[in-house]
C-alpha cells in the first residue's frame, strides 16, 4: 500500500477519536442554544406561499391543513383534482386566504414547469415548496420479473422532487425560502422488501444535501426522514408484505405539526417519530446486529424467492403492490 495511504489511515482515526470526544460535546451544546432560539423566534408564515405536491391526501393534505391555520396561502398539487379541491375548500375553511388547485404529475417535466409557473402568475411569488409526492412497490427484487415497473419510483421519489425544485429554485432565491424534502427512514434503514424504493430516498437525500452545500444560506433546506406514519401509502397491504406492522404508527396529524414547526423554527434535520433517531445509532455503530434484525424480519415474514414472480406482459408496466400517495 501507498506509504501516504498507511499514513492517512492511521491518522484520520485518530483525528476521528480526538473530534468526537472534544467537538461531539460543544456541538450538541451550540444545537441544543440554536433549538432553544429558533423555538423562541419561529418564522411568521401568515401572508407566506406554500407549493405542496403531493397534496391530494396523507401528509401532503395535513401539512396544507396545518400552514392553512398559519394563515399561508396555498398551491396545491396533484394528479387527483377533486380530492385536491377538498382540500382546498378545507384549508380555506381553517384559516388560508387563497388555495389554489393544480392538477399535475411531477414525473413530467412540462407538468413541473407549469405548476411553479401557475403558482407564480397567481401570487407572485413562492416561499415554501414541499416536495411530498411518492410512491412505493413491495416485494422481493428477486421475484420481480419485469424489471421496469421500478423506473416509476424513481421518476416520482426523485426525479419529481428534483423535477419541481429546478423550476423553482429562482423564486425561492428572491424570496430567501425554503424547500422541505418529505423522505424517509428508509433511505438509512433498508427495511427488507422495498429495495428499490429504499435506493430512491437515498438518492432524494444525497442530491438535497448536495444542493444545501450549493444554496448556502440563500435557500434553507429541511430534510424529513419519516418512519411508518398513517397514510395511504402505509397501508395494511405494505406493512404486512414488509413485516413491520409491528411497528408503533405516527399519526399524519402529529407528523405534519412537527414537520410545520420544524421548518418553522429553520430546522435542517427532522426524524419522525422521534424515537427513530435512536435507530439510526445502532445503524451507525452496530450495522452487524442491524443486519441480523432486518434478516429476521425478511424470515419470520415467511418470505421465500419466486412467490411474487411475474413477467412484462408485451412490454406493458403492470407493477406488484404498487402503492402510491399524492
Amino acid at each position: 500500500m501507498d506509504p501516504i495511504h498507511i499514513f492517512l489511515n492511521i491518522v484520520s482515526v485518530l483525528i476521528s477519536i480526538i473530534s468526537f470526544l472534544f467537538i461531539w460535546p460543544v456541538l450538541s451544546l451550540f444545537r441544543i442554544l440554536r433549538f432553544c432560539i429558533r423555538s423562541a423566534y419561529r418564522e411568521k408564515l401568515e401572508g407566506k406561499v406554500v407549493l405542496i405536491t403531493g397534496a391530494s391526501s396523507g401528509i401532503g393534505e395535513h401539512l396544507a391543513y396545518e400552514y392553512a391555520k398559519h394563515g399561508a396561502s396555498l398551491a396545491l398539487v396533484a394528479r387527483r383534482e377533486e380530492l385536491l379541491a377538498a382540500v382546498a375548500d378545507k384549508a380555506k375553511e381553517l384559516g388560508a386566504p387563497e388555495a389554489i388547485v393544480i392538477k399535475a404529475d411531477v414525473t413530467k417535466l412540462h407538468d413541473c414547469k407549469r405548476f411553479v409557473d401557475e403558482t407564480i402568475n397567481h401570487f407572485g411569488k413562492v416561499d415554501c415548496l414541499i416536495n411530498n409526492a411518492g410512491i412505493a412497490i413491495s416485494g422481493l427484487f428477486e421475484d420481480q420479473g419485469c424489471i421496469a415497473d421500478y423506473a416509476s419510483i424513481m421518476n416520482v421519489n426523485f426525479w419529481g422532487s428534483v423535477n419541481g425544485t429546478h423550476f423553482a429554485l429562482p423564486h425561492l432565491r428572491k424570496s430567501k425560502g425554503r424547500i422541505i424534502v418529505i423522505s424517509s427512514t428508509g433511505g438509512w434503514f433498508n427495511t427488507p422488501s422495498l429495495s428499490v424504493y429504499n435506493a430512491s430516498k437515498v438518492a432524494q437525500q444525497s442530491f438535497f444535501e448536495t444542493l444545501r452545500i450549493e444554496l448556502a444560506s440563500d435557500i434553507g433546506i429541511t430534510m424529513v426522514t419519516l418512519g411508518t406514519v398513517t397514510t395511504p401509502l402505509a397501508n395494511d397491504d405494505l406493512l404486512t408484505e414488509v413485516n413491520i406492522h409491528w411497528v408503533p404508527m405516527y399519526t399524519v396529524e402529529d407528523c405534519a405539526k412537527a414537520i410545520v414547526n420544524s421548518a418553522r423554527r429553520g430546522d435542517e434535520y427532522l426524524t419522525e417519530p422521534p424515537w427513530m433517531r435512536s435507530v439510526f445509532l445502532w445503524v451507525t455503530f452496530f450495522p452487524e446486529i442491524v443486519n441480523s434484525v432486518r434478516r429476521s424480519m425478511l424470515v419470520s415474514g415467511g418470505k421465500t424467492s419466486s412467490q411474487m414472480g411475474k413477467s412484462c406482459n408485451n412490454g406493458s408496466l403492470q407493477p406488484l403492490n404498487l402503492l402510491a400517495h399524492d
